[in-house]
């Protein structure tokens, strides 16, 4: 099955311009939509977030999706304390271990692990704080053919990320009907079967 990075997450205050353009409920309504486009008809790998990780179980369970099936979670052991509670739901977690006392440290290393993933043929960003852009970064340099979307509408480092690199960006205005433009960027049918 071919695989999607979603790279995520609700920014906080301490976030600066991120958080002041973001709207927290577009987000989580893009997640759902992209999850609901996408759940069994690709894998979604993602960094374990406290924000995303309970959206996207709740989508497994609504569409009756497998959670091993549908998706794949990276999380960080320096994270431990702050895992949320679905994490133990899902069985394919990826554990990485975390740098003792450095959490750029840490973030880097899980991110390397999730992102050198071969088969990841897709990126999806959505609302997110400086994360997103360093997980763009990351992706592009590892994957640099890949089809990748940045979410514009709601705001956070998705908005910048698709004003800054056209290609990523959605064409014309930011667009709220994330159906059809998860459909239609990520070239999956609306009556593909989900396995």
């Amino acid at each position: 099955m071919r695989e999607l990075f979603l790279s995520a997450s609700v920014p906080q205050p301490e976030g600066g311009r991120f958080f002041d353009d973001a709207d927290p409920f577009l987000i989580q309504f893009a997640v759902r939509e992209l999850v609901t486009a996408v759940l069994g008809r690709r894998k979604i790998i993602f960094g374990g977030h406290p924000a995303i990780t309970p959206m996207i179980w709740a989508v497994c369970e609504d569409l009756g999706v497998s959670y091993a099936a549908g998706v794949v979670i990276y999380q960080s052991r320096f994270f431990t304390e702050w895992f949320p509670e679905e994490n133990a739901r899902f069985c394919n977690v990826e554990y990485i271990d975390g740098v003792p006392g450095d959490r750029e440290a840490s973030l880097l290393c899980m991110r390397e692990a999730m992102l050198s993933r071969a088969a990841l043929d897709a990126a999806v960003f959505i609302g997110g704080m400086q994360g997103v852009m360093d997980e763009h970064a990351m992706f592009e340099r590892f994957h640099p053919n890949a089809n990748m979307i940045a979410v514009s509408a709601p705001g956070g480092a998705a908005r910048e990320l698709a004003q800054q690199i056209p290609r990523v960006g959605q064409p014309g205005h930011p667009d709220i009907d994330f159906v059809r433009l998860f459909h239609e960027r990520l070239n999956i049918s609306s009556n593909e079967p989900r396995l």
